[in-house]
């Protein structure tokens, strides 16, 4: 298999996909800012070749989805979704927690009639750490929603290594994704067993969270002086780093602009010579 490309649930893909967090309006809530723009956006991402493409339901809630659907329905056969359950939003757009059981499957169900599919590919469980939920019940419905048919691999998103240690005794893990980039590496620990366990580690804000304004990854020093010298964007440093780092990591930056998808997707082709991953190596911040 090219090293470009890995295997999520069986499915090779590109290892650099693309997040729909950011196609709603403002705070991941409402609809886009423009709609042709957001429709285009996931067009020009599946024509660049783009197969794999994350989601949620509460994104919006129900725009990303919706949005997606409209744009790329009746969907390429090499075209993985990958959705999200464990939350929701409340009427002012604040995201509550969705973890009890019958909510997961409410969510996967969601997630079927708006995308229109029969199956979603993969769905990743996303693990708040102030449910009183057991961890194992949510588990043991997910691997319910699997053997039904409802989903075709399960996912882990924003757990503890000690949870995805009980996972993997559990349940085959498609992925994992939590919060890493080039200046916040707390999950290190879980990068490195997903690593070693070969299984795909999708980091979510992989440029940094949009909801900062003060971007650490954009403004590390390390990245913009990198990005001068080999005359390419913070972005596209920051993304190559991380795809240096494992053949097993899997990107999902997420825009609402035709010029940064692109720009993103260039990245594939940013080789890091050594001084550029020394430097960026001992950026964390």
């Amino acid at each position: 298999m090219p090293t470009n490309t890995i295997l999520l649930a069986g499915r090779p893909v590109h290892r650099l996909g693309f997040g729909a967090m950011q196609l709603p309006g403002p705070g991941v809530f409402g609809p886009p800012t423009d709609r042709s723009i957001a429709l285009a956006v996931l067009r020009q991402a599946v024509e660049s070749g783009v197969d794999h493409i994350d989601t949620a339901q509460f994104y919006g809630p129900d725009v990303a989805n919706e949005l997606i659907h409209e744009a790329l329905h009746p969907y390429p056969k090499e075209l993985v979704l990958v959705s999200k359950v464990g939350a929701a939003r409340d009427e002012r757009g604040g995201w509550i927690p969705a973890q009890r059981p019958e909510e997961l499957r409410e969510g996967v169900e969601s997630n079927l009639a708006s995308l229109e599919l029969d199956q979603v590919p993969v769905v990743n469980l996303r693990r708040l750490p102030e449910t009183d939920v057991p961890f194992v019940e949510q588990l043991d419905t997910m691997n319910a929603l699997r053997d039904e048919g409802l989903i075709g691999a399960v996912g882990l998103s924003n757990l503890a290594i000690d949870d995805y240690q009980t996972a993997r005794s559990h349940t085959e893990v498609a992925c994992v994704q939590n919060a890493y980039n080039l200046t916040g590496r707390t999950e290190q620990a879980l990068f490195d067993a997903c690593r070693a366990d070969g299984v795909p580690f999708v980091p979510f804000f992989p440029l940094g969270s949009a909801f900062f304004p003060e971007n650490p990854v954009l403004r590390s020093p390390a990245a913009q002086d990198t990005a001068s010298r080999l005359g390419v964007t913070p972005a596209q440093v920051a993304l190559a780093w991380l795809l240096a780092q494992a053949p097993t990591v899997l990107l999902i930056p997420g825009t609402s602009s035709l010029l940064h998808l692109e720009e993103n997707l260039a990245a594939r082709e940013l080789v890091l010579d050594e001084e550029a991953r020394v430097l960026l190596d001992q950026a964390a911040g």
